[in-house]
């Protein structure tokens, strides 16, 4: 009986974090992540000082070190100014694309994805508009290169902070593994871009100058700025990234240029309750269910090789997203001969499986949310005409690159 509560509770968790919703019911991923962890404690599936210790809480302090940081760096309008000065220059929409492509996917690789796109789609949807050209394909470059860019770090993305959390892999040995593997995505999704769009990028026209205004705090800029760099270079240094990213943000609340609750509203409070939720969900599964008799089983299918997980972690990302894919695969992981693979493996096809449809990642969302605020509408096929390809390519390329190298 309780094996099949645990069954039936994470199967509806997982469709409603899936899809976004439960039909008939107004509750959203969070919501629905909450409840699933409440009735699998309230059902007896799992004891609530189990639920406690299944919340991973160096995931949850480092999204929320580095989503303190990123306020401050939105709030302070660095990353705007820093994002306006360089895409501002570029004098053909070619150049335009690169810059954009290329700011969006290092920005990308050292700040979560999700909060990049917010404060770029507005401010290149306002150049494009103002210079009088298709802004499609530029909304397209922000949303791709952000999942792209973001391959290349733990704190790129948050399924890369939960698979940097559960494998303890260095900081710097993930981003020289997958590096590679994101800087080639980038020139691909430029490549893409181009050819999908022949109108766009096949003229001798010139963008018109235009430098969007700019709100900045000049000496919460230079504090953020700082802040930022010192943190991404004790990722690199060695320092748990956890530690590092929550000292970041401790240092930046104590400030006198910003009031508290304007850093509290640039939190995503619902996706640190999904990841504490989720959290819940499969160790109910895994305490149920998951047995090592099953595992076994399921390591037949020989996940092991990192073209076949690469496959299966694609697959299941654009089922049910790729925040819950890697929950649920971790137990998998854990048992396969060399983790150390099959976690940078899991880490490329999550992100990169993002990248199919609109619906793939939270990052591609708030682009199109954010350039329909402007007025720009993408459709799916407009997205999907260049995100299917582009998904399959980086995949191919990204195993390819990984099974070659030794571990």
């Amino acid at each position: 009986m309780i094996k099949a509560i645990a069954i039936a509770v994470f199967a509806v968790t997982y469709v409603a974090v899936g899809i976004g919703r439960l039909p008939g019911l107004r509750i959203d991923r969070a919501g629905a992540a909450f409840a699933g962890a409440a009735l699998m404690v309230a059902a007896g599936v799992i004891p609530l000082r189990a639920a406690y210790d299944a919340i991973d809480f160096d995931t949850i302090t480092l999204l929320l070190g580095v989503m303190i940081v990123v306020a401050n760096l939105r709030l302070s309008g660095l990353l705007r100014f820093a994002s306006a000065w360089i895409v501002e220059r570029a004098r053909h929409p070619l150049t335009l694309l690169i810059a954009v492509v290329a700011l969006t996917g290092i920005l990308s690789a050292f700040l979560v994805n999700d909060a990049i796109c917010l404060a770029m789609t507005p401010l290149v949807m306002e150049i494009a508009l103002h210079a009088r050209r298709n802004p499609v394909p530029y909304a397209l470059a922000i949303a791709m290169a952000s999942n792209v860019g973001s391959t290349a770090t733990i704190t790129g993305n948050p399924q890369n902070i939960i698979i940097g959390s559960l494998s303890h892999l260095a900081y710097g040995g993930f981003a020289a593994a997958l590096s590679p593997v994101a800087a080639i995505g980038l020139v691909l999704t430029i490549v893409l871009i181009a050819i999908a769009y022949p109108s766009e990028f096949r003229t001798s026209e010139r963008l018109a100058t235009y430098f969007p205004p700019v709100s900045a705090n000049r000496a919460l800029m230079v504090k953020s700025g700082i802040i930022s760099l010192l943190m991404v270079a004790a990722f690199f240094a060695g320092v748990a990234p956890a530690r590092a990213a929550i000292g970041a943000g401790g240092v930046l609340m104590l400030t006198r240029r910003v009031k508290s609750r304007r850093i509290y509203a640039e939190i995503d409070w619902p996706l640190l309750l999904m990841f504490a939720g989720l959290f819940i969900v499969v160790a109910g599964l895994e305490r149920q269910v998951l047995t090592a008799r099953a595992i076994q089983t399921i390591a037949r299918w020989h996940l092991e090789k990192v073209a076949i997980l690469s496959i299966v972690t694609a697959l299941l990302s654009n089922l049910v997203s790729n925040v819950p894919a890697v929950l649920v695969l971790s137990p998998f992981v854990k048992s396969l001969p060399n983790q150390h693979a099959a976690w940078l493996t899991m880490a490329m096809a999550s992100t990169l499986a993002g990248n199919f449809t609109i619906p793939g990642s939270i990052a591609n969302l708030i682009v199109v949310q954010r350039a329909r605020a402007e007025g720009v509408e993408i459709s799916f096929w407009e997205y999907f005409k260049v995100g299917a390809p582009l998904t399959a390519i980086t995949i191919v390329i990204g195993a390819l690159f990984l099974s070659a190298r030794r571990f």
